[in-house]
C-alpha cells in the first residue's frame, strides 16, 4: 500500500483514516454507486401512523440507545408517529434495547427484525423519515439507500453526510440525545408534503452524484491520470 500510485476512499472519513495510517500516496475520493429504484415513493395522504425508520444492524456502534432516549422525550408530543427499528441482532444487543425501551416506558416502538431485498425497499417506502444516530461510519450505505428511495434522513456526525443539509434533504446532527431530540422535534413537525419534497430532493441527489455513469467516469479519469500523469482530477488529493 505504501508503494501504491493511488488509493481509493469512499468518503472524507476514509481519506483521513488513510492519512492517519501514515500512507502518503494520492487518494481518490470516489463514493459507492447507489442503485436508485425505478419505483417511486408515493405521497400517501393518510392521517397516521407516520413512521420514523431506523434500518441497520442492532449494534452498540449505531447509537440506538441515543435514539430511544430521544424518542422517549418526544413520543407523547407526536401521537401520530411510530418508531420502527429494523435490522438483524448483533450479539443479543436487541434484548438490551428492548429492555431499555421498556424502562423508558416507550409505547410506540417496534423491532420487526431484519429486512432484505424488496422487503427492505418496502420498509423505506413506508417511512416518512429515516434516522441513523451512529457513532462511526466510513460511508453509511443505508443513508444513501433511504435517499434513493425518496426518504429524507436524520444522520449523526459520526457518518460523512454533511451534504444532507446542503441538498435540503435531511439533517446532520451531533451524536447526543439533546441535539437528536430537537432535530426529531423539528423534522416530525413538518407536513407529509414537506417531507416528501425533501425526499424527492434526496433522490435527485443520488441520481446525480452516485450513479453508475458518474462513478464510472470518475474511475476512468482516475486511471487515465495514474497511467498518463498530468494534473490530477479534482477528487484526487495528493497531499
Amino acid at each position: 500500500m505504501r508503494n501504491s500510485a493511488c488509493l481509493h476512499a469512499t468518503s472524507e472519513i476514509e481519506y483521513r483514516d488513510i492519512r492517519r495510517k501514515g500512507l502518503s500516496a494520492p487518494v481518490a475520493i470516489i463514493p459507492i454507486v447507489i442503485e436508485t429504484p425505478s419505483e417511486q415513493k408515493l405521497l400517501e395522504h393518510t392521517c397516521e401512523p407516520r413512521r420514523l425508520l431506523y434500518l441497520s444492524r442492532i449494534h452498540p456502534q449505531k447509537g440506538i440507545d441515543i435514539l430511544l432516549r430521544a424518542w422517549a422525550r418526544i413520543e407523547r408530543h407526536f401521537p401520530g408517529w411510530e418508531l420502527y427499528i429494523v435490522g438483524p441482532d448483533n450479539g443479543e444487543y436487541l434484548l438490551q434495547m428492548q429492555a431499555l425501551a421498556k424502562d423508558l416506558r416507550i409505547e410506540r416502538v417496534t423491532f420487526p427484525g431484519p429486512a432484505y431485498g424488496y422487503e427492505k425497499s418496502q420498509a423505506y417506502w413506508s417511512a416518512e423519515l429515516f434516522v441513523l444516530p451512529t457513532h462511526s461510519e466510513n460511508f453509511g450505505l443505508v443513508v444513501a439507500e433511504a435517499l434513493a428511495h425518496g426518504v429524507p434522513a436524520i444522520v449523526s456526525k459520526g457518518a460523512p453526510w454533511s451534504g444532507l443539509e446542503k441538498e435540503k434533504c435531511g439533517w446532520w446532527v451531533d451524536i447526543r440525545v439533546e441535539p437528536l431530540t430537537e432535530c426529531l422535534r423539528e423534522a416530525m413537525s413538518k407536513s407529509s408534503e414537506e417531507l416528501f419534497d425533501m425526499g424527492t430532493q434526496g433522490r435527485h441527489w443520488m441520481k446525480r452524484d452516485f450513479s453508475w455513469e458518474r462513478i464510472g467516469k470518475m474511475m476512468h479519469e482516475t486511471y487515465e491520470w495514474v497511467l498518463g500523469g498530468g494534473p490530477p482530477p479534482e477528487w484526487v488529493i495528493t497531499n
